[in-house]
């Protein structure tokens, strides 16, 4: 092993039980864990059932040959950044391009010489652990589902159409709550809040994609597209108010500050995308959408109800989420009134589904 690079969990592919007890016992005196596989079928189940750093595939296999697993590790997005040595007694060109075309870190021909491949595996895992700290780094500062899709497409300025769910919230007087208050009392009540309201939203599938003061906005249905994007918008906003309610109780106990929120969800064709320029941006949606949901928001305090929605919204739900007709809103910029429903909550968080 090289200074800098820490063992690894290595998956051994090979149907000649030979080769996998030489090549493993050379591994294990470098300090890596081996875990043995005798065809591509069993090598593709292991992938998925646990982590692996790296795999050493052979390219003649019963079941799946090494062409087919590579194949399918390329095709799977949680699978396809794992490094692949492809190992294989065929000392064909054409062979060593296709692996190397379709993703194969690096191909070793056999007999393997043992000084080179433990070179080739400790140049493989350096570039896994480089490749798993970005991917923590972006992680840091996105949420999981816009940082897979970074990963996964790159970045580029621009949007596309999709049919999502935005959402906005905000706390109710916040001005005047944060006036009377010392500045690291209203910090940890926003950080309170915002870790209840990203559970909730997170827990249904949403994003959320900006925070502002104690505002902020959320999308349902995009990066990763949700055919019942409005449905569990609504679930979240009534987990949201819910959690609230709860956070109150134990707030009250304590001699602490009780705060309320307003959401507002609106459901349509919206373009999602990365905004701003190639050296600051951020992943957003914008539209007439998005627009509706912020003003049916701002509403909320309006109609007193905690949570309003849109017709569009209230189309992808079903019967076991009772909604109350508020009649129509003129909104501006719409020149159409937009015809507007409050969401009850239940006394208690419901469960997610």
């Amino acid at each position: 092993m090289s200074a800098g690079t820490p063992p690894g969990t290595i998956l051994l592919a090979d149907d000649n039980r030979v080769n996998r007890l030489l090549l493993a016992r050379g591994l294990e005196q470098q300090g890596h864990t081996v875990i043995f596989a005798e065809h591509g079928r069993e090598a593709l189940e292991l992938l998925r059932s646990r982590q692996f750093d790296l795999l050493l595939l052979d390219v003649l296999m019963p079941e799946l040959d090494g062409y087919q697993v590579l194949a399918e590790l390329k095709a799977d997005p949680q699978l396809r950044d794992l490094p692949v040595i492809m190992t294989s007694a065929l000392d064909e060109l054409d062979s060593v391009v296709k692996c190397v075309e379709m993703g194969a870190e690096d191909y070793l021909n056999k007999p393997i010489n043992a000084v080179l491949l433990n070179a080739r595996i400790n140049a493989s895992l350096e570039k896994k652990r480089l490749r798993d700290q970005q991917r923590e780094l972006i992680s840091k500062f996105a949420t999981r589902e816009v940082a897979e899709e970074l990963l996964a497409s790159g970045f580029s300025l621009g949007g596309k159409h999709v049919e999502a769910s935005a959402m906005f919230c905000d706390i109710r007087s916040f001005t005047t709550i944060a006036e009377a208050r010392e500045p690291a009392e209203t910090i940890e009540l926003l950080n309170d809040y915002y870790t209840l309201m990203m559970d909730a939203i997170g827990g249904e599938g949403g994003v959320v994609n900006q925070m502002v003061g104690d505002g902020l906005m959320a999308i349902f249905g995009a990066p990763v597209p949700r055919e019942d994007h409005r449905r569990r918008a609504v679930l979240a906003a009534r987990q949201m108010v819910a959690m609230i309610g709860l956070f109150n109780e134990e707030q009250a106990t304590q001699g602490k500050v009780q705060i309320r929120i307003g959401v507002g969800v609106a459901s349509g064709n919206v373009i999602a995308g990365y905004t701003g320029t190639a050296h600051r941006a951020t992943y957003t949606c914008v539209g007439d959408t998005v627009n509706v949901a912020a003003r049916l928001e701002s509403q909320t305090k309006v109609l007193e109800r905690p949570i309003l929605i849109d017709e569009n919204t209230r189309r992808g739900l079903g019967d076991d989420i009772p909604v109350e007709a508020q009649g129509e809103l003129e909104m501006k910029g719409k020149t159409a009134p937009v015809t507007v429903y409050s969401v009850p909550v239940d006394a208690l968080v419901p469960e997610r589904v």
